[in-house]
């Protein structure tokens, strides 16, 4: 089996520019691939349009050879495009041998995923509108919900706005009760002595987790306040390297890490975990791209024994997304359960992506305030 095309489709969505790509082979047989990123689109495009040649006529069944002869073209620099091309060609391999991805990584530890929701705050920074919101999310099931109540802040908070950011998170623990777990969300955004400051103000809400309150990219300062906090931290985006989760849980302050599908690639990803189970961590694979990396994490997460617990945007998803990409897990109830249709199981419609193209105003704008409310400007 040869790739004899690879081709790139941007889909725009409200808050995001969807980038997806199909490998094409010389036996019919397909794969979906996704290069999303939040603050660029047309880099991520033209990327893959470069190392389409890299990738064009060789065998798909290959993919961590591709990946990494990708990665060694591009000086060992790894991009959002080689994780999509690969991602692609993991798909045509599962489609190949009519299996899903799980039962290729080796089966399934578990078929019913519990989910965390995200992205249902799209509102005013107010306390009254989280609980609200957040009640609402609770009477259909979820369990979990992840929130940033930090607004525009960036490194450090004057006392105002950071009394109403404690403010929001204690009344939406009001309004969900006891049993329900809470993940906050730092965005990379402080420094040490104001994570800190944070992490000690909320611990009296007991948090599941506060998510990347410095720069993950600063292991040294993560471990640094992971040591120090009261309140969990979890951390792994943004690592486009084995070697960063290996830095990181090394110093044993961290144990709940987050890998991005989409910067590791699949093969990469799932390495990621492994690493995790020998430093005596969990997963909680980070997605906030289209919900093609939910049904990617879902088959991760099915097939490896140190999962917590799965990020799902999709809920807030415009109603043509269900047309633009048929197969991917719902949440019922607060879970979801992994497909099992031979390879990721999601399927793209190239002519409903084509009726939501490319917006310069599709990007995630972090740091600005009223950025939570998604709305394109």
């Amino acid at each position: 089996m040869k790739i004899t095309d690879i081709k790139t489709f941007v889909v725009g969505n409200p808050w995001k520019n969807w980038v997806f790509l199909k490998v094409y082979t010389d036996e019919g047989l397909t794969g979906l691939g996704e290069a999303t990123g939040g603050l660029a689109t047309k880099p991520h495009v033209a990327d893959i349009e470069e190392l389409a040649r890299h990738a064009i006529g060789e065998d798909p069944r290959n993919p961590s050879a591709i990946y990494h002869k990708m990665y060694k073209k591009r000086f060992l620099v790894p991009t959002l495009a080689m994780s999509g091309i690969e991602i692609a060609c993991w798909d045509i391999l599962a489609k190949s041998l009519s299996v899903p991805l799980w039962q290729f990584f080796g089966g399934a530890h578990r078929k019913t995923l519990r989910v965390y929701a995200n992205g249902w705050y799209r509102g005013p920074r107010d306390p009254s509108f989280f609980a609200e919101r957040a009640a609402e999310l609770v009477s259909q099931g979820y369990t979990a919900l992840k929130f940033d109540p930090f607004g525009g802040a960036y490194l450090r908070m004057d006392s105002s706005s950071r009394r109403l950011a404690v403010s929001i998170i204690a009344a939406v623990r009001d309004a969900v009760g006891p049993d329900v777990d809470l993940l906050i969300e730092g965005h990379d955004r402080f420094s040490v002595s104001e994570a800190l400051t944070i992490a000690h103000q909320i611990a009296e809400y007991s948090p599941m987790l506060f998510e990347t309150p410095v720069n993950s990219l600063d292991i040294e300062a993560t471990a640094l306040v992971a040591k120090s906090s009261p309140v969990p931290i979890a951390v792994g985006e943004r690592y486009g390297r084995l070697g960063e989760f290996l830095q990181l849980l090394s110093h044993r302050t961290v144990d709940i890490i987050q890998p991005e599908v989409m910067h590791l690639g699949l093969g990469n990803h799932l390495k990621a975990c492994a690493l995790a189970e020998a430093a005596d961590a969990v997963v909680a694979s980070h997605q906030a791209q289209s919900p093609v990396c939910t049904a990617l994490n879902a088959h991760v997460h099915a097939s490896i024994p140190n999962f917590l617990i799965q990020e799902n945007f999709d809920d807030g998803a415009d109603p043509w997304t269900w047309d633009l990409l048929a197969g991917v897990p719902r949440v019922e109830r607060g879970y979801l359960t992994v497909s099992d249709d031979p390879g990721i199981g999601v399927e793209l419609d190239e002519v409903v992506a084509v009726q939501h193209p490319y917006s310069e105003k599709h990007f995630l704008r972090l740091f600005e305030e009223g950025w939570e409310t998604r709305r394109p400007q």
